[in-house]
């Protein structure tokens, strides 16, 4: 059966770091595309970040392009999300998920496997 469980997620100050992580079990995602979004209370999941196959393309919502990192560990079946300069609008349940396809995407129908979520919360 097929998992992936984000952890990293908490309570920080404006300003501050957080490493998300996630970690799938159940086969390997070595090949496949992986993505994080997020959903703030009220609000439509939004796209955050995705990483093709192999860690050489990635891409960014605009909202955190220069402050996130995208990056995976294809040995470790892991994928993590380094969230620096952290703002209140950054405060959501952060979502991995999986597409089984080498490009990733913005689109989260386009996503085959999800995760629980974790939660992140910036205090001003």
């Amino acid at each position: 059966q097929v998992q992936l469980v984000e952890s990293g997620g908490g309570l920080v100050q404006a300003g501050g770091s957080l490493r998300l992580s996630c970690a799938a079990s159940g086969r390997t995602f070595s090949n496949y595309a992986r993505g994080w979004f997020r959903q703030a209370p009220g609000q439509e999941r939004e796209f955050v970040a995705a990483i093709n196959w192999s860690g050489g393309s990635t891409s960014y919502a605009d909202s955190v392009k220069g402050r996130f990192t995208i990056s995976r560990d294809n040995a470790k079946n892991t994928v993590y999300l380094q969230m620096n300069n952290l703002k209140p609008e950054d405060t959501a349940v952060y979502y991995c998920a999986v597409r089984r396809s080498y490009s990733g995407s913005v689109t989260d129908r386009d996503y085959d496997y999800w995760g629980q979520g974790t939660q992140v919360t910036v205090s001003s």
